[in-house]
């Protein structure tokens, strides 16, 4: 368990140093069985201890002294719905969020790279934060793909391991500030 919390924190920290979120935006989450770790409640991922790391069962019963980010819903019915998934990332990079304001339906795929890890980047419309419409629409969207765009919100991307997950979600903003530089060309 300490080696997971550990990751959490290394790509927590490498998620916010690299511009994915900011603040106390984002969450990532790992599971283990029928138990998640994910970041705690208004903790900041550039300085995220193992203290910060709340543990919550699928059914979403807190095993923690620390309450898990208002996000774990969305986590939790990713992992219900995928049950191969073991890795959840979800962040606020800023074209991603730029993209989801202004595109419906799916992001522009236009690297390989991005073809052959992504396929597809379908935007989820808007639903509010740490709401379960907005992870219940999150799960459906992720049902076939391994990303998605939350419209004004950021984006979610899923793996087997957290470094997977994390490098799709680096993927994601990528391709949407390649689209936002090549926007008049679609």
């Amino acid at each position: 368990m300490r080696c997971l919390k550990l990751q959490l924190i290394k790509y927590s920290r490498k998620a916010h140093e690299r511009g994915l979120t900011a603040a106390f935006g984002g969450n990532l989450s790992v599971r283990v069985g029928n138990l998640v770790l994910i970041k705690s409640t208004g903790s900041v991922m550039d300085d995220m201890t193992a203290g910060q790391i709340a543990s919550v069962t699928l059914d979403g019963k807190v095993l923690s002294p620390v309450r898990p980010s208002s996000e774990y819903r969305l986590h939790l019915e990713v992992y219900r719905k995928r049950p191969e998934v073991r890795a959840v990332v979800h962040l606020h990079p800023p074209y991603a969020i730029a993209a989801s304001s202004v595109l419906k339906g799916e992001l522009p795929i236009i690297t390989p790279e991005a073809e052959i890890y992504l396929r597809r980047i379908p935007v989820i419309p808007f639903e509010p934060a740490g709401s379960i419409e907005l992870a219940k629409s999150v799960a459906e969207g992720l049902s076939e793909v391994d990303a998605v765009l939350m419209e004004r919100h950021g984006i979610v991307t899923v793996g087997r391991t957290l470094r997977e997950a994390f490098y799709k979600a680096e993927l994601v903003e990528e391709s949407s500030k390649l689209w936002y530089l090549t926007r008049n060309s679609f």
